[in-house]
């Protein structure tokens, strides 16, 4: 079964002026799926804006392997002070028993978690940088630059992830 899965972080950003650091959020994103292709639960998948298929993480015993999920849509708002994305997965999914930690899979993992990706460029030190917000954090979440302390975003709400279809 083809299903949907509708992620949308917001961050609250200074005001754009002297200190400029171009925030921008990265086409790439690892959220917490149950994959039938190799059986396990809660498996963390990596997503890459563009590419038609994700890498399922696995575990010990199986290795990194390629999944049928893809990002469908990652749609930027940027506003005054604020800093919105609305991304949409597609991921094929059948139903399967995890074995090993005895869970029967469900379209979306019972605790979802993602995982998402903003660049910045410092003026000052003229080096780009990353950093990454994710659900499991302890809010408010305040980022600055790793070159010069410069406040980038703050995520005062964990992102959301609903399932569409």
């Amino acid at each position: 079964m083809l299903r949907s899965v509708e992620i949308t972080p917001e961050l609250t950003v200074p005001l754009r002026g002297e200190g400029f650091h171009n925030l921008h959020w990265q086409k790439r994103l690892e959220l917490s799926l149950d994959c039938f292709i190799c059986q396990r639960t809660r498996r963390t998948t990596s997503f890459k804006h563009g590419q038609e298929h994700a890498l399922c993480s696995a575990d010990e015993e199986n290795p990194e392997h390629p999944t049928a999920a893809r990002i469908a849509a990652f749609d930027v708002t940027d506003e005054l002070e604020r800093t919105a994305l609305r991304a949409v997965v597609d991921y094929w999914w059948a139903p399967f028993h995890d074995t090993k930690r005895d869970h029967a899979a469900t379209a979306l993992s019972l605790t979802p978690w993602v995982r998402l990706y903003l660049g910045y460029y410092c003026p000052e030190a003229r080096q780009s940088g990353t950093f990454s917000i994710q659900t499991n954090m302890v809010r408010p979440v305040r980022d600055m630059c790793g070159h010069c302390d410069h406040p980038l975003a703050t995520s005062k709400d964990a992102p959301a992830i609903r399932l569409l279809a």
